[in-house]
């Protein structure tokens, strides 16, 4: 099992990132949160589960061990497979997610791509109780409260909507760009949006 990878970042692709590591090129399969955070030529560490099946050998990598622990759950559930388990994690900020999870909002889950009404209602079922609560809490004053504090925000919203992506994304992309950037202006934001919503 590969739990840990440090090294440089050679390259940023589109999901997932080539880390360089005592002289080895790992592809590390990455959600999007965790690739915005990975710059080509800088360190980085990261957590890290290797799966293996019988005709591929993954390797996800995260910035954090709170996205470490819900991918744990989620991939838990059966007919979630490692792929959703990323996209779940890509399409939300962790906290945002636990909460998801932690309210039954299986709505707010089959709004990620890939997720039906049945796999969403599977989830809340099976993982309503393991969730730890308190990967949960960073939303109640940081990214909740980002999403509508500022005007620029709206805005992003309203026009990454009108792009045609979906809403718990859209405003959970948002709202975590925010957290990081308080005085982000609405183009920078709809810019930034894109990059982790495509």
């Amino acid at each position: 099992m590969i739990a840990y990878l440090s090294g440089v970042v050679r390259e940023v692709r589109e999901n997932s990132a080539v880390v360089v590591a005592g002289g080895v090129g790992y592809e590390v399969q990455c959600p999007a949160g965790t690739l915005a955070k990975l710059v080509a030529g800088q360190p980085a560490e990261l957590n890290t589960r290797f799966i293996v099946r019988e005709d591929a050998q993954l390797l996800f990598g995260f910035a954090d061990t709170d996205s470490v622990r819900l991918f744990d759950l989620l991939t838990g559930v059966s007919g979630v497979g490692p792929k959703l388990g990323l996209a779940l994690l890509s399409a939300m900020p962790v906290s945002a997610l636990a909460q998801g999870l932690l309210g039954g909002d299986a709505k707010l889950l089959s709004s990620v791509s890939g997720v039906g009404k049945k796999t969403a209602e599977r989830l809340v079922l099976e993982l309503q109780g393991k969730v730890p609560e308190h990967l949960a809490a960073p939303s109640v004053g940081g990214a909740k409260a980002a999403k509508v504090a500022t005007t620029a925000g709206r805005d992003a919203v309203d026009a990454l909507l009108a792009l045609g992506f979906r809403e718990a994304g859209v405003r959970a992309v948002v709202a975590e760009l925010l957290s990081a950037e308080p005085e982000l202006s609405a183009d920078a934001l709809i810019r930034k949006g894109l990059g982790r919503l495509r």
